[in-house]
């Protein structure tokens, strides 16, 4: 499947860059996993080591100062973690099932990361994580981005029940259902944010705010899943209970065959990218420091998740 990417997915007209600091915190954030209990099986180290989120994150955030590359390094750590006992241990198999774990998270999002709170009991080491990172977070002292963090954190956690009933049920999404709750599921909106709280010192913008920023922080949402689903439609296949992907959702909703199904996938996503150009361009002509530095993020995101792509084997 990577080579059908790299064929069919335009690449991204945005310059290729990486953080000095990659392999310091992945033996950090390496560290941070195994100290928190968050994956105890050999399995489950090496599928972390296989998604290689120190590299995503290093190349998503290369001017960060490294604390804040390691606290989104670990939040992707904490979101593959999430999505491997969803999708690979079967957490998320019903709502039934997935939904004691949420409401211990959620719990955990209530405390707002303050210090003067005791460290949650009984939520087992994915609460205990995500603790941990809502405390650092708000120890950064950006309260508007904290609170952002933790509204995109609920709605991500929320989404997994919509997964979890679609599989359930073994129903397929339409298309355009699954691309609005992909910028939930896909982690992207929590990643974006604490991006934006790693750098210090940038003034804030309110993307959520204004409606031009608004799309485009929307659209930059859409290509890091859409690229996501194309490269990892292969290993995402062989398991016929989940068809979480663009890919599958197409292939249901208009019975073309797989190749053809990929090709639209791909040309979604091409066409995405040539909007996000032209509306770039649009809202960098006479933009302030605070717009500057958002376009960045994100144009750095789209980069990102392609060149991490090529090179994790993750999807291999």
């Amino acid at each position: 499947m990577r080579s059908f990417a790299i064929s069919a997915l335009r690449e991204p007209p945005f310059p290729v860059s990486r953080h000095d600091g990659v392999e310091l915190v992945a033996a950090a954030s390496a560290g941070w996993v195994r100290e928190l209990g968050l994956i105890d099986t050999s399995a489950g180290l090496g599928r972390l080591a296989a998604a290689n989120p120190a590299d995503l994150a290093g190349r998503a955030c290369p001017e960060a100062p490294v604390e804040g590359l390691r606290l989104l390094t670990d939040l992707i750590c904490w979101l593959f973690v999430m999505d491997d006992a969803c999708d690979e241990d079967g957490l998320a198999a019903s709502p039934t099932r997935l939904a004691p774990t949420l409401a211990e998270l959620l719990a955990v999002l209530d405390r707002h990361g303050d210090p003067t709170v005791p460290a949650p009991t009984g939520v087992g080491p994915l609460g205990v994580a995500l603790d941990d990172l809502c405390r650092r977070a708000r120890a950064r002292q950006r309260p508007a981005l904290l609170l952002r963090l933790l509204s995109d954190l609920r709605e991500y956690l929320l989404a997994l029940l919509w997964e979890a009933a679609n599989r359930e049920h073994r129903r397929v999404p339409g298309v355009a259902e699954y691309v609005q709750m992909r910028r939930h599921t896909g982690g992207t909106r929590p990643s974006f944010t604490l991006t934006d709280l790693a750098y210090d010192g940038l003034p804030e913008v309110g993307p959520r705010t204004d409606p031009a920023l608004a799309a485009l922080d929307a659209l930059a949402s859409d290509l890091v899943c859409w690229c996501n689903d194309v490269f990892s439609y292969d290993k995402e296949r062989a398991d016929t209970s989940d068809v979480h992907n663009l890919v599958a959702t197409i292939l249901d909703e208009t019975g073309q065959d797989e190749t053809a199904a990929l090709r639209a996938a791909a040309t979604r996503f091409n066409e995405g990218l040539a909007e996000y150009a032209r509306r770039e361009a649009a809202l960098a002509s006479g933009a302030d420091e605070a717009v500057r530095a958002f376009l960045t993020t994100r144009r750095n995101w789209i980069r990102a998740t392609y060149d991490w792509s090529l090179a994790a084997s993750r999807y291999a």
